[in-house]
């Protein structure tokens, strides 16, 4: 399938544990295209700032510090057994990185301007020949907004929470509810007031909310917008 099909971009936008993710992923596999989760990679940077102390424990992130590091920062993906692994200067760190107290900074970190503006500058190299799906906050809307199809996937706070919550506890990881619930509340309202790239709807983009879609459902109707779309170049 993957020699006939047409060269697009897919940009797939929405908040904090909507099921983004397992939606691209799925349909990279099943179209031959390529995933690129722009989440690990901003996850991957805050990973390396706590690492090297430029995050104090009240969350406060020394942004001339990690700024002067992102140089030293080198990101890329591989392909596992297990999917897609988050390299971080060479180093796997998907795990590390999916832990919640990651989860409980990326917010701060992915709202200073130039980390945005260095990881979206090796997105839009990730995207040039095209035959990608890339999901994240500002897909759509800045780092490809020509892209020819683009989603906006949503659900209620709760909703996300609990998936994150179940997540976390297949994992293994001990957290409570309230914590996740809050951590999805924190980071719904830093990306969508940051000053750079705001969490948004892009005009042009296709709204899903899949609270009540089960993973197969979500898979089925994101294959039936490519194929609408691919038919139509």
């Amino acid at each position: 399938m993957a020699s006939t099909t047409p060269n697009i971009i897919i940009a797939i936008d929405g908040y904090s544990s909507s099921g983004k993710s397992t939606m691209a992923r799925a349909l990279a596999k099943s179209i031959g295209y390529r995933y690129i989760d722009s989440g690990a990679m901003y996850r991957a940077v805050t990973l390396y700032a706590m690492r090297h102390g430029m995050i104090s424990d009240s969350g406060v992130v020394d942004i001339d510090k990690l700024v002067s590091a992102l140089p030293d920062i080198e990101i890329d993906f591989a392909v596992g057994h297990e999917g897609q692994h988050t390299l971080l200067n060479g180093e796997d760190v998907e795990k590390q990185i999916r832990q919640m107290d990651v989860s409980s900074n990326v917010s701060p970190v992915a709202a200073i301007p130039q980390v945005r503006r260095a990881l979206v500058a090796i997105q839009q190299a990730l995207g040039k020949d095209k035959r990608i799906v890339m999901d994240g906050r500002d897909i759509g809307t800045v780092v490809f907004p020509d892209a020819e199809l683009k989603i906006f996937v949503d659900a209620p706070a709760r909703t996300r929470a609990e998936r994150r919550y179940n997540e976390l506890l297949q994992k293994g990881e001990p957290v409570s509810f309230e914590e996740v619930l809050d951590n999805v509340v924190s980071r719904d309202h830093i990306d969508e007031t940051r000053k750079e790239s705001p969490l948004r709807r892009a005009d042009d983009a296709i709204a899903l909310d899949n609270s009540d879609m089960s993973l197969q459902q979500q898979n089925d109707w994101l294959l039936s917008r490519f194929n609408e779309v691919v038919s139509t170049i």
